[in-house]
């Protein structure tokens, strides 16, 4: 294990963090490329060790579950070793801080790992979570509820902010204890419980970030019972009013291994579900919520963002992703950034205002345009298409991720390309207009540069009522042909240009 075994497919210089996240349903370990905005996961692995079964009873983590995860964990301390992790994290959650052989738990995982255990308590429960979301959803101003095994967090969020973080014994493992069983059961509990907060109630019409494995399960059941068309959890927004009548179905189903789709939930989670659903529904109900997003990025990255200093913190976690793929994938992120001059350029000539989204969105889809020439030309665009829509990028809604992708099928196979097609509903007209305008041109950007840097800084679009120039410096009048003019047709048709013309200054 002496040679260095980082590949010329990571990040230059990167030193891997991992946390090791012991819960009360699973213990997992996800190792991070970087301590850095967006975290991009180098390894992800959990043991459904079931560590919250029984505590609410006997005050013990069962003795058989914690031989379980300390075979688990050293195993995780392999793989930390492995890839040479630089800085580890250990956290635990409701189970081990309420069991009354936590210490000896603890001093066990201490030993195998070599680092200290952080064993949080309800309020930072929450507040990590809310952090989680904060990380992946920046906009987000609501209500965050993270429903582990043992517990419910719930916390409020405000301009990045978290508030009032509070802990609930509302944990799926807990509540199938406590209710014997019974799914119909646990809604009463939780409604007993939920008359505890005042959080919930100051919510009305707003919306719920809904965090934890079974609730990611749960979403992943409705995509898949409503035939929606991006199996992604991460930023998958629900009505409440839809969702409280999927959960019903769920809830009152003849039992906990029979409701629709049950067969495709992992059977660690099968017969979770319908008690997070009971959970889901509950506290939609109470809090009278608008929608439900749901959030991959919980505990664990809230607490490696709230590591970050404020800088950090500030930058915009989806430009940070496509500027490490333009770095790892792309000719030249040099001609990426020409691109971003070049589009903008025409927008101004064009008198177009964008929204900052609209401006983002440009951005990154420059940043993102060259990320396929590997790949064989016949299938540069459907590869690319599902590296943008299906990527691990956070800080984008499904919206966004269908109108990048609609730009990248466009860049590759013209504006007839359907490589998007599957997605494309979900960015909406407009969206899809302004997709096409900014592939277009892109189209016209590439014969000219090779994807390489330099030409189009000294590429300029002038305007005329509805007359459209590409001007061209004297030293590059050899780029005016057949090609560069139909490309040029092309882009002038989708921007509303009756004419367009290359000119020579």
């Amino acid at each position: 294990m002496d040679a260095d075994p980082t590949a010329q497919g990571r990040i230059k210089g990167a030193k891997p963090v991992a946390v090791l996240d012991i819960g009360s349903n699973s213990v997992r370990l996800v190792v991070y490329e970087r301590h850095a905005r967006a975290l991009t996961p180098l390894y992800n692995e959990k043991s459904a060790c079931a560590l919250g079964r029984g505590v609410g009873q006997t005050g013990r983590l069962a003795d058989a579950n914690v031989a379980q995860a300390l075979n688990a964990i050293k195993r995780f301390a392999l793989v930390a070793r492995m890839m040479r992790v630089g800085k580890v994290y250990v956290l635990a959650t409701s189970a081990v801080r309420d069991a009354a052989n936590r210490n000896e738990f603890v001093d066990a995982v201490e030993a195998i790992m070599g680092h200290k255990v952080r064993v949080l308590s309800g309020e930072e429960e929450a507040h990590f979570a809310a952090l989680g979301v904060v990380a992946g959803i920046p906009e987000f101003n609501g209500i965050v509820g993270d429903l582990g095994g043992g517990s419910l967090e719930l916390s409020t969020i405000l301009d990045g902010h978290d508030t009032n973080g509070q802990s609930f014994e509302l944990g799926v493992i807990r509540l199938q204890d406590d209710s014997n069983g019974s799914a119909v059961r646990a809604a009463a509990i939780v409604r007993e419980r939920l008359d505890q907060t005042s959080l919930v109630e100051v919510a009305q019409g707003g919306s719920f970030a809904a965090i934890g494995g079974t609730w990611r399960s749960l979403a992943k059941l409705h995509q898949m019972e409503r035939g929606y068309p991006l199996h992604m959890v991460q930023n998958y927004v629900v009505s409440a009013d839809d969702m409280i009548a999927f959960c019903a179905e769920i809830v009152g189903a003849s039992s906990l291994k029979s409701y629709s789709g049950a067969s495709s939930v992992s059977s660690s989670r099968r017969e979770l579900v319908p008690f997070g659903a009971a959970v889901l529904s509950e506290v939609l109900k109470c809090g009278k919520f608008a929608n439900v997003v749901f959030s991959a990025l919980g505990v664990r990255e809230g607490f490696l963002f709230g590591l970050l200093d404020d800088d950090e913190k500030a930058i915009d976690p989806l430009i940070q992703c496509a500027e490490e793929l333009s770095v790892l994938r792309s000719r030249s992120p040099a001609h990426a950034s020409d691109l971003i001059g070049f589009t903008g350029q025409f927008l101004a000539a064009a008198g177009g205002v964008e929204t900052v989204e609209q401006s983002r969105l440009r951005i990154v889809s420059c940043l993102l345009a060259d990320i396929g020439w590997r790949a064989h030309p016949d299938y540069r665009g459907p590869q690319s298409v599902d590296s943008v829509a299906y990527g691990s990028m956070s800080g984008v809604d499904h919206a966004g991720r269908a109108f990048l992708a609609q730009v990248i099928a466009i860049r590759y196979g013209g504006l007839k390309s359907k490589a998007a097609a599957p997605v494309s509903k979900l960015s909406g007209p407009e969206m899809t207009a302004r997709a096409r305008l900014i592939g277009a041109l892109f189209r016209v950007a590439y014969p000219m540069t090779a994807a390489m840097p330099g030409i189009l800084p000294r590429i300029r679009f002038e305007v005329n009522g509805n007359q459209l120039a590409l001007v061209l410096p004297g030293d590059l009048a050899f780029l005016n042909g057949e090609h560069l003019q139909g490309r040029l047709d092309q882009f002038a048709s989708v921007a509303g240009y009756k004419n367009a013309k290359v000119r020579v200054d």
